[in-house]
């Protein structure tokens, strides 16, 4: 929490970017971190009670702003954002009134992708309360905060009493958690899916991803011996090839997910069929038995773009095509 806009109201920063999701949930229970949260709204609360009596006048929300420079895949970690989205409800549900408005700043690519997976837990009156800034951030920021509340970073006068433009005093700004922080090796995932890939063998997966910029996520654990695992590339979907006949986008390799379960994503630069391939070639002897979970996530315009196409009927509408078409573009 640091300083307060032109209405009295505390603002509050989160700094995503130096975030280390997993090194958070391997260092603590995830009831530790949702606990942390209601800890902050009610500090949060009682900075509003304060104000009031300060101001002579009802404070009873708050303004935030998210600072999303450097969001990246590793945020997009299942276990981190199905947490998130409980925080969210929590939210929702205990201080339905608690937000005034949320400053999105410093928004990458990736952010339609990571805002797509946790709106479905916002009310739609709280989704009018957010606005994504583009470029010119600093000078909406400085409309509804004075410029001697906002910090130097952010386009404002306010310092540390030593200087620092960050405010570091009153903001976090955060990085990896130690591994001698941990307190387990993994955190528990319940899977979708499970095959077993036979001793010589392999088996593939097949996505087919229409739009680039869309993100493949993937999480696995096998039983008995590792397997190895790599992401390809080809042009049709349905047919079998070899590793060897398609682009190797992720390098194949062996991983010990028997006894640490694997998570990854990739960012799809270009259209086509994306193929998790489980290889236990290598193995003369053992089966192999795979769990897991693979997902494909949209940006929210292009989950809104597919929920209209299929729920047109009749066929494809003039306004299917207007709509495919758009998706085109993108």
């Amino acid at each position: 929490m640091c300083g307060y806009d032109r209405e009295g109201s505390p603002i509050w920063y989160d700094v995503i970017g130096p975030v280390d999701p997993k090194g958070l949930f391997l260092s603590a229970s995830k009831q530790d971190f949702i606990k942390s949260k209601i800890r902050d709204c009610e500090m949060l609360q009682q900075e509003c009670n304060l104000q009031s009596e300060r101001l002579g006048r009802n404070v009873e929300s708050i303004t935030m702003i998210y600072d999303v420079e450097g969001l990246g895949l590793k945020h997009l970690w299942k276990p981190a954002i199905e947490t998130y989205g409980e925080i969210l409800q929590m939210f929702e549900d205990n201080y339905p009134e608690g937000l005034k408005r949320l400053f999105v700043i410093k928004a990458p690519k990736l952010f339609p992708v990571a805002y797509n997976l946790v709106k479905h837990f916002l009310s739609e009156n709280t989704r009018l309360k957010i606005y994504i800034l583009g470029a010119n951030w600093q000078e909406v920021l400085l409309k509804y905060i004075d410029a001697e509340e906002l910090p130097a970073i952010y386009g404002g006068k306010r310092t540390d009493p030593d200087g620092d433009p960050r405010c570091r005093t009153r903001i976090n700004h955060v990085g990896p958690v130690p591994s001698s922080y941990y307190v387990r090796d993994h955190v528990k995932v319940d899977y979708e899916y499970c095959m077993t890939v036979n001793r010589g063998s392999s088996q593939q997966l097949d996505y087919e991803i229409l739009f680039p910029g869309c993100v493949l996520r993937w999480q696995f654990a096998c039983e008995g011996a590792d397997i190895g695992f790599g992401v390809f590339l080809k042009t049709k979907k349905g047919e079998w090839k070899k590793a060897s006949e398609m682009q190797e986008v992720i390098p194949s390799q062996r991983y010990n997910a028997h006894l640490v379960p694997e998570d990854g994503s990739l960012t799809c630069e270009h259209p086509g069929v994306y193929v998790l391939r489980f290889d236990n070639t290598y193995s003369i002897f053992q089966a192999k038995r795979v769990s897991y979970t693979v997902e494909v996530l949209l940006s929210d315009q292009l989950q809104s773009q597919r929920e209209a196409l299929t729920n047109g009927t009749n066929g494809r509408s003039s306004n299917n095509v207007q709509a495919e078409d758009e998706q085109s573009r993108l």
